[in-house]
């Protein structure tokens, strides 16, 4: 299997980089671009090990292998937990470009959240990308164009990747994980195109019991109190998926930080602790919000899915729904309401997510005010 394998649905792209790694249209810079789950860090991690191979990506050389896994010494990749990248990793970043690479291919930095960069953080990194050393490559990372300042963008190749379709995810789980046929093709349905939640999807049950809770949501959303009971039980369900993932990972590098200072050891803390904890402890609460709202807006996707389907079957649409299992609950829906009704609802959800990801609303007021405008007529007999 080569590198370009785990391009998912981006056949033209992959073409495209292979023949850039070989010499053909080849540039110092490059911005990848695509929707949540297209395969924005997939794509320039292959491209990086591309460059590295001297057959363009064949997946089986040492050079191939070591960047896959993280460990190839001229492959520096930076993504992010927290809510933005600062302008000292950034420095860092720039310092590393500068030097030579170990072997006899490029000095590759990929950025995976190019979009999460402060100002500060894009001035230190423009002027790298506007005076480049000839053996490094810089590959970032974001949802679209607009998510990098202009005069970034100007200076790099753009690399638009777009949603795989249902098949082509489908067919990559029986493939690549060994999913049954009929849970591939759930997940690929359920994850709408996103090719790392339809892996959890496929993989894991309870990741699949949480997603039916929330579809089910709209229907049953009637009263002030049902909606009210809704916004406490997702913003609770969340929050408690969201610290299972953080808090291993907390617990591992509070043990590495008292590792590190003797702590254990000695049976005292050294002066210079207490500053360290301060610091790791205020990463880990950034990163448990970042988390948190990440899982959040999960769910307000699949919540927006419900919407499309009940559109789409009161348009008479031919096709399988998204949400094909609660195709009962979403003729309902079409009966209490009508499309435009809908169509607000799903406005609703987008505000709501914009509340919580643009403007810092604490997420169970967002999620409130998005239930109760969420909510349907009372279903009579």
């Amino acid at each position: 299997m080569n590198v370009w394998d785990t391009l998912v649905g981006q056949r033209a792209a992959a073409e495209v980089l292979r023949a850039a790694a070989g010499g053909t249209g080849m540039t110092h810079a490059w911005l990848v671009t695509g929707p949540p789950g297209s395969g924005r860090s997939n794509a320039a991690v292959a491209f990086a090990a591309a460059l590295q191979c001297p057959d363009q990506g064949c997946g089986d050389c040492h050079a191939c292998r070591t960047a896959l896994a993280g460990s190839h010494p001229d492959i520096t990749r930076v993504a992010t937990d927290k809510l933005s990248i600062g302008v000292d990793e950034v420095r860092d970043l720039v310092r590393r470009s500068a030097l030579a690479p170990s072997g006899s291919g490029f000095q590759v930095l990929v950025v995976e959240d190019a979009d999460r960069l402060t100002d500060q953080a894009f001035n230190a990194l423009l002027k790298a990308i506007e005076e480049p050393t000839g053996h490094t490559v810089w590959v970032l990372c974001a949802p679209t164009v607009e998510d990098v300042l202009p005069t970034i963008r100007s200076r790099c190749r753009l690399m638009g990747l777009t949603t795989p379709t249902t098949d082509e995810v489908a067919a990559y789980l029986v493939r690549h994980d060994g999913v049954d046929t009929a849970r591939a093709a759930y997940a690929a349905r359920a994850s709408q195109g996103h090719i790392g939640r339809a892996r959890a999807l496929a993989r894991d049950e309870a990741t699949r019991n949480r997603r039916r809770e929330v579809v089910s949501l709209p229907i049953r959303l009637t009263s002030l109190g049902a909606c009210m009971t809704a916004a406490t039980n997702l913003h609770e369900a969340t929050q408690e998926e969201a610290e299972a993932i953080t808090s291993d990972l907390d617990a591992r590098e509070k043990a590495d930080l008292d590792t590190a200072y003797g702590v254990a050891e000695r049976g005292r803390k050294p002066r210079e602790y207490a500053p360290a904890l301060a610091a790791l402890q205020k990463a880990q609460k950034t990163r448990a919000k970042r988390r948190h709202l990440d899982v959040v807006d999960r769910g307000l996707m699949d919540l927006a899915s419900v919407y499309r389907d009940a559109i789409a079957l009161a348009a008479g649409a031919r096709g399988t729904l998204v949400n094909e299992e609660q195709r009962g609950d979403i003729a309902e829906l079409t009966r209490v309401s009508t499309p435009e009704g809908h169509l607000r609802r799903i406005d609703a959800i987008f505000a709501a997510r914009e509340q919580m990801l643009e403007f810092n609303v604490p997420p169970m007021l967002a999620l409130e005010s998005m239930m109760l405008a969420l909510r349907v007529a009372r279903r009579t007999a």
